[in-house]
């Protein structure tokens, strides 16, 4: 561990030479990306100095017991040792969190998408109970939800939702949502009392800029049409809303969400760089194979995540068998203790993968 973090003080180091050059200082993109990785060098580095220091310590308290006799001088080097030993402990289980491989999109905003499965109107349904739930999540978090385009269901929710969510840590936080969320209830249509069973998808994908994402504007068809609502009633009379078709890849992209057709454009571009990057992000975990893959973060749309049944008030997430019996609180954006159960069993694959249990 010592080597590693060495390691990571020698490049802290560099990179606060590196920010200083007159060539990073001209370019923003390089002088960006450069800042980033000393705000987040900073931290472990000051702990590693922490750290040394504390080990320095224990070695002269070691040697006062080694050579003093004076049992008030030995007494207090033991309290001393102590202390130490404890602080030691505290300070190493922070660096082997900081030493925990992170995902690089973590800190970006991203695109939220919710989807009806399977299930007809009561999906749809279901869709824009989950689009709610993190609508409060994102209020209690105090980020910024801003809805790009929808299709409501015909007996309310949506068929589809598709937003942005802005804010700290926005997609390391969200990113655990990505899957098929299941809903065992009994519909509103239903006249016999039955528990159905629906589902909806949620795609949480990072929000990615033009440097990591490179799109050829050749490529793209764009089309303009009128915002409408619900029932295709048009909202305005001027063709703001756009609709981004990606050739090579027949992703199609639609925004309707601002009266200004540019801002609509550029609202869909961003959209549709982040689902390219997934298309491009899933080709690479396959080539590198399932092993290096987590299980509780895997993003795969088609993986059943999570089941709310409503007869039971019952919510369970089926990657770490944590099961809560509080659904309305859960329903109401109260999904921090899932996200901290599915961040810190991601973290102890981590700590394995790279041999940092122990």
């Amino acid at each position: 561990m010592l080597d590693k973090l060495q390691a990571l003080k020698d490049r802290f180091i560099e990179v606060g030479q590196l920010i200083i050059q007159p060539d990073a200082m001209s370019d923003m993109s390089k002088y960006t990306k450069l800042t980033k990785e000393y705000k987040d060098l900073e931290k472990v580095v000051a702990l590693f100095d922490e750290y040394k220091l504390v080990l320095d310590n224990i070695a002269h308290s070691k040697e006062i017991l080694d050579k003093e006799k004076d049992p008030d001088f030995r007494d207090m080097a033991k309290m001393e040792l102590e202390e130490l030993k404890e602080k030691q402990e505290q300070l190493e289980d922070q660096l082997k969190q900081q030493l925990i491989p992170k995902d690089p999109n973590d800190s970006k905003d991203c695109i939220l998408e919710v989807r009806a499965g399977t299930g007809g109107d009561e999906a749809a349904i279901f869709a824009g109970d989950l689009f709610r739930m993190y609508q409060r999540f994102c209020e209690k978090q105090g980020w910024k939800l801003t809805i790009l385009d929808l299709t409501f269901g015909s007996s309310g929710g949506y068929k589809e939702i598709i937003s942005t969510v802005s804010g700290a840590d926005v997609y390391g936080m969200l990113k655990y949502e990505s899957g098929v969320h299941r809903v065992q209830r009994v519909p509103a249509t239903e006249t016999q009392g039955r528990v159905h069973t629906s589902a909806a998808t949620v795609a949480v994908l990072p929000e990615m800029d033009e440097v990591e994402v490179d799109i050829n504007m050749n490529d793209i068809r764009k089309d303009t049409f009128c915002s409408s609502g619900p029932g295709g009633q048009s909202v305005n009379t001027t063709y703001s809303a756009v609709r981004l078709t990606h050739n090579p890849t027949g992703l199609v992209v639609t925004c309707q969400d601002e009266k200004s057709q540019i801002k609509n454009f550029e609202k869909a571009l961003k959209v549709l760089r982040s689902r390219l990057y997934e298309i491009e992000l899933a080709k690479h975990n396959e080539a590198v194979g399932a092993q290096r893959k987590s299980m509780v973060a895997s993003g795969d749309r088609s993986d059943k995540i999570r089941t709310y049944n409503y007869p039971q008030s019952r919510v369970t997430d089926h990657r770490i068998n944590k099961t809560v019996y509080n659904l309305p609180y859960v329903m109401d954006g109260n999904i921090e203790d899932f996200i901290s159960a599915l961040r810190f069993a991601e973290n102890v694959e981590k700590m394995k993968s790279t041999g940092m249990e122990d």
